[in-house]
């Protein structure tokens, strides 16, 4: 089969086309015929080395059909994505023709979109989902930010988030971007320039019941200060970087009552305890094409464009989700 391969740890040139032999399944896992896979963020943190020895073969979802699965359940040529499972970290991951999964993070899907359409969906939605509703428990009418809202998961939560009714602060450091978001519905758009939100939330006079920070570690004490008393914050990402929360001090750094918690979809997602089973995918994908959720990808690419379309990520050009097609 077709794959392409980290060469060594660096920018996207590292990322090779190559030929490797067919994987075969085993017990527990299916064997998927890749038509299209997103691509995240992650995948360039494993590109670059930032997450230490990883998988030849990157990539953490993917859209196509079931080439074989040794349990019977699904059969072949079923049209399915499949999400994480140590795709890409633990295992060879969904940038080849043919990937094996774990059977509990495939999921077949009754949709009329394209592949394209199809693999823009699973992680950034099953990941805001899991924020959204898992660790934040949203309400609608609740008030909630959404900080790091241009990237596709912060917009993947504007969209779940508008859409169950709850009003929605959006932020982004480009105020060019501003237009995007409220036509995603944000309800307000929030320019965080400086990484000091609390502020202007104060001089708003908003109370906020939630945030769903996708920037991370270099805002968290204000992310947890723009909050109401008995707050939520749940951190879902690292755009702003990697580097730990210095002198991080819960007495005076975490407000009392504010709950803290996060979510690492590429860990848990899949396992008993955050069943992918859990996540509404088939409402999702019919709110998708109905129209209800803007969700189409902003971007495709060829396999062979795999570089361009890293380089694309990494620079931000897609203010959205972009995926590459095999077919």
């Amino acid at each position: 089969m077709k794959a392409i391969v980290i060469s060594a740890h660096g920018g996207p040139e590292v990322l090779t086309l190559t030929e490797l032999p067919d994987p075969v399944p085993t017990d527990g896992e299916v064997l998927i015929r890749v038509k299209a896979f997103g691509l995240n963020h992650a995948e360039a943190y494993m590109r670059g080395g930032a997450w230490g020895e990883v998988a030849a073969v990157p990539g953490i979802e993917c859209a196509g059909v079931v080439e074989a699965d040794p349990s019977g359940e699904l059969p072949v040529g079923t049209r399915v994505v499949a999400i994480l499972g140590g795709m890409g970290r633990t295992r060879n991951g969904s940038y080849a023709q043919l990937v094996t999964v774990p059977a509990t993070n495939v999921v077949a899907v009754d949709s009329p979109l394209d592949w394209a359409g199809l693999a823009a969906v699973p992680e950034v939605y099953a990941t805001a989902w899991s924020g959204l509703f898992g660790n934040l428990d949203l309400r609608p009418s609740e008030t909630i930010v959404v900080r790091g809202a241009t990237s596709s998961l912060g917009q993947a939560a504007v969209n779940l988030a508008v859409d169950h009714g709850a009003t929605v602060l959006a932020t982004t450091r480009n105020p060019a971007h501003a237009p995007l978001l409220k036509q995603l519905g944000a309800d307000d758009v929030l320019i965080d320039d400086d990484g000091a939100l609390a502020a202007q939330v104060r001089e708003r006079e908003v109370s906020v019941d939630a945030v769903f920070d996708v920037v991370g570690n270099n805002v968290l004490r204000d992310s947890l200060a723009l909050v109401r008393p008995r707050g939520r914050v749940c951190q879902l990402g690292f755009l702003g970087g990697f580097d730990p929360v210095r002198d991080f001090d819960p007495i005076t750094d975490l407000p009392s009552g504010v709950r803290l918690s996060f979510f690492g979809s590429a860990f848990v997602l899949g396992t008993p305890a955050f069943a992918l089973t859990d996540v509404p995918l088939d409402e999702i994908y019919a709110k998708v094409a109905a129209g209800a959720l803007r969700a189409r990808p902003t971007r495709i690419f060829r396999f062979d464009e795999i570089v361009e379309a890293h380089r694309a990520m990494e620079a931000g050009e897609a203010l959205g989700k972009m995926v590459v097609t095999l077919d």
